[in-house]
């Protein structure tokens, strides 16, 4: 008869970071509100008032992940822009994100989750894409001012570009082909080489602008 292993009690903080690890990949497979405090608990093995304690309930669990993958995301694609030339930085951003969503499955599912309480809104996979518009706005906008463009409408191109190579991340989530670089790459395609010939006073030929 074999002695049982005495079980090793985990410090404060080690306890911390097990019930995150176990709520992120919870969150990720089942959604915020199929989640509970039970599972997470029964997962991490500990009672019901450990979870409590540390994060106050479900929705301070969530918060703390949310947050965490929000933060890694951010610095991930902030690292990944160190070029000079804007078409490069296209691609290191591109690149970063899709990186993100091959090394990190479930904390993209985290952020891009539909299903997320009202209590969280900055950790919206939207708002997330929203912040790294803000960086880009800035790249873009002294690219218009280098080409004679009215820098005013950076932000818009920023939102549309990040916007882009968002919904094909989360499309290329699931499809997984073709590969992640040919993907970059003809997204760079389609951004770069419509930003290179911009009109400086772009119209529409079905409807006069007012």
């Amino acid at each position: 008869m074999t002695e049982e292993k005495p079980r090793i009690r985990m410090s404060a903080a080690q306890r911390r970071e097990q019930l995150i690890a176990t709520g992120r990949q919870l969150f990720a497979e089942r959604g915020y509100d199929a989640t509970s405090v039970e599972e997470v608990a029964a997962r991490s093995k500990v009672s019901k008032p450990v979870v409590y304690e540390h994060f106050g309930g479900k929705e301070g669990l969530y918060a703390v992940v949310v947050d965490r993958e929000v933060r890694a995301l951010l610095e991930r694609i902030t690292a990944a822009l160190t070029a000079g030339h804007p078409r490069e930085l296209l691609e290191q951003a591109a690149l970063a994100l899709l990186d993100y969503i091959e090394d990190e499955p479930h904390g993209f599912q985290v952020l891009s989750a539909r299903q997320a309480p009202v209590l969280a809104p900055a950790g919206t996979f939207s708002s997330v894409m929203n912040d790294v518009a803000h960086q880009v706005e800035h790249i873009l906008g002294a690219e218009f001012t280098t080409r004679g463009l009215d820098p005013k409408f950076a932000e818009l191109y920023s939102q549309a570009l990040v916007g882009m190579v968002a919904l094909v991340g989360q499309w290329w989530r699931e499809a997984r082909k073709p590969k992640k670089e040919m993907v970059a790459a003809q997204l760079v395609n389609l951004a770069w080489n419509g930003l290179s010939n911009l009109e400086p006073k772009p119209g529409l030929i079905t409807r006069k602008l007012r």
